[in-house]
Order: structure tokens, then sequence, then C-alpha cells
């Protein structure tokens, strides 16, 4: 049981982060009708993976015959979801808002640009475990889509008030198992991703940060000394 819900909710994962990369090129140069397409069937497949994911959890964790450790556990999952969700919903506002500003049919203002050229079909496929993306022709995207992107919004609006009011489970009670930053040490997860390595050292960061409180320091006596001068000026010279 403990298996099958992080399966699902590493798939959830897995499309939200499908959907906020295709977000990012939404009013961009290389946004299209494909593109809208993508953001429709991604946000469709992170909603269905989003029901399985509030029925699992909520049901576990409704089950008073759960041992203290495995509550404990499935609560940290409740909460991983209940930020998927959060962030799920923040991305789907903004596809809503750039999609409005930005209509494909009757272009009212010039593309952004963002830098960000390609397909992104190969994204769309990879997140949703299909070998070929296939788009819908002849669609009204700027009204069809917007118009259904908020009735979406309001489900998974609707949808985090539900989870909220069956399962009371409070965030700051959730204690993590691992420290801050952990996955960023360790060799699997420095070799996952195609942006780069990404490594974690802290007294790098301890260092970096007083440095930048003795910068900040100098900066701060720099323009005291600044103002003092001025009004000294103002003094005298009235």
């Amino acid at each position: 049981m403990k298996d099958e819900c992080k399966t699902l909710l590493d798939a959830l994962n897995k499309v939200s982060a499908c959907y906020r990369h295709l977000v990012t090129c939404a009013g961009g140069t290389s946004d299209s009708q494909n593109l809208r397409e993508e953001l429709k069937k991604t946000r469709q497949k992170a909603q269905v993976l989003a029901n399985a994911n509030k029925n699992k959890l909520t049901t576990i964790l409704k089950d008073g015959t759960i041992s203290k450790d495995d509550r404990a556990e499935f609560e940290r999952l409740w909460v991983l979801f209940s930020t998927c969700m959060e962030i799920l919903e923040m991305d789907m506002r903004r596809a809503l808002d750039l999609g409005q500003v930005f209509p494909l049919s009757v272009p009212t203002k010039h593309l952004i640009q963002t830098g960000m050229i390609g397909r992104t079909s190969a994204v769309a496929a990879r997140a949703m475990n299909v070998q070929n993306v296939k788009y819908e022709e002849g669609n009204d995207i700027d009204t069809v889509d917007l118009n259904e992107l908020e009735q979406d919004i309001n489900e998974v609006r609707g949808m985090i008030y539900e989870m909220e009011m069956k399962v009371n489970v409070l965030q700051w009670t959730v204690e993590a198992k691992q420290e801050p930053g952990t996955e960023l040490k360790s060799p699997a997860s420095a070799g996952a991703s195609s942006l780069g390595m990404i490594s974690v050292h802290g007294d790098g960061c301890k260092k970096l940060c007083d440095t930048s409180k003795i910068c900040a320091g100098v900066m701060f006596t720099a323009v005291l000394l600044f103002a003092i001068a001025l009004a000294a000026c103002v003094v005298k010279f009235a």
C-alpha cells in the first residue's frame, strides 16, 4: 500500500513538473496550437493522478487501525501531495493568464522572446508515457480550452479544500525524515538531471553568507556616510 502511494505521488510529481515546463513556453516564440494541446492533455493527466492520490491517501488516513509509524509516513506523503497540488494550481492559473494575454487566433501582442526553442512534444510524451501525442485539429483553443482551464482550476481548488476538510493533517507538525538538501547530495540525483549536476556544500554556503553580510554592511555604511555628508551640505548652504 505504501509503495503504491509513493508510485502514484511520483507519477503526479513528474507530470506536474512537465506541465510547469510547458507553461514556461506559453506566450513565447515556441508557442503554438500544439503547445496548447500539450498543456491541455498534460493537465488532464495530472488531474487523473491527483484524484487517484487523493482517494488513496484519504482512505488510508481516515483508517483508525493503522499503526503510528505508518500514519506518520502517510502524513508525510499527504504533505508532499498537498504541496504538489498547490503548485499545480498556481501553474494552471499562470497558463490561463498567458493564454488570455497571448491568443493564437487573433494575436494582439507580440510573443515574448524567452529564448525557449525547439519542440515540446517529447517532454509531454515522456511524462504521459505515450509514444505519439496526437492533437485535435480545428479546435478553437483560445476560447474552448481557456474555458475548460478555468473549470479545471476550480476543480483543483475544490479538491484542495475537500482534502483539508476530510483529513486533518497539520503540515507544521509533520517531521521530515531527511535533512534539507539531502536528495541533492545523493549520487543518484546528481546524474538524474539533464540540466546539469547540482552540488551542495555547507561550508561554501556559510562562507558565501558571511561574505554577503560583509558586503551588505559596507554598502549600508557607505550609504549612511553619504547621507550624513549630504545633510551637512544642505545645512551649510541653507
